[in-house]
């Protein structure tokens, strides 16, 4: 019985020894202090798929079909269904783009160095059309991962949506130069074309 137990004990005390290097801020304020910059220059220098908590991958389609917000590989944050960045993104794909803007703010409350929870939630206001915030989450998320692929082309998609086909094309041009075969930027710059060719704004 005690040689079972001893067996059980060493895996969990060799995970607390793990973890006990790990540190992660979860103040919103931390972002606004001088200190954060050299937080957002290690996560920006890190793998370009790997940004501290979160996995950057390509867009998937939003609710319509088009290419909007990110959704990541399961990384440190992510994993647990119910947590407030996948029930963010369960929301949004439902078009209750309300409560996918409460989860997402939820998410970057508890870790606002989070960017896939500030990129979400910069396509909620998107949907709201509350592009003033939109701007300040995008910012956000580029503070902590730079001005990826993923982040220009959702950009680029909020300007079409406001009627800023030129600063949407800008946009949009960036991500294709950073990734010229992705083909998430590739539909916004043909539903982009298609959009000013017929004077229809996207929805």
């Amino acid at each position: 019985m005690s040689i079972r137990v001893a067996r059980i004990l060493i895996p969990i005390t060799a995970g607390l020894i793990a973890l006990a290097g790990c540190s992660t801020s979860n103040k919103v304020g931390d972002l606004a202090t001088g200190g954060a910059a050299a937080d957002t220059a290690s996560a920006t220098a890190a793998s370009p798929e790997t940004t501290g908590s979160v996995v950057v991958t390509p867009a998937e389609p939003g609710p319509s079909g088009e290419p909007i917000a990110p959704l990541s590989k399961p990384g440190l944050l992510g994993d647990d269904p119910n947590d407030d960045v996948q029930r963010g993104k369960k929301y949004f794909r439902s078009n209750n783009f309300g409560l996918a803007e409460k989860s997402f703010r939820s998410a970057v409350e508890k870790h606002p160095r989070d960017a896939e929870a500030w990129v979400g939630l910069a396509a909620s206001y998107d949907r709201l059309r509350r592009f003033d915030l939109a701007d300040r989450a995008y910012a956000e998320a580029i503070r902590i991962v730079g001005p990826t692929t993923e982040i220009l082309n959702d950009e680029g998609f909020s300007y079409m949506l406001r009627g800023d086909y030129g600063r949407a094309h800008k946009l949009l041009e960036q991500a294709r130069a950073k990734d010229p075969e992705n083909p998430y930027v590739q539909a916004n710059l043909r539903l982009l074309e298609d959009s000013y060719r017929d004077g229809k704004a996207v929805q």
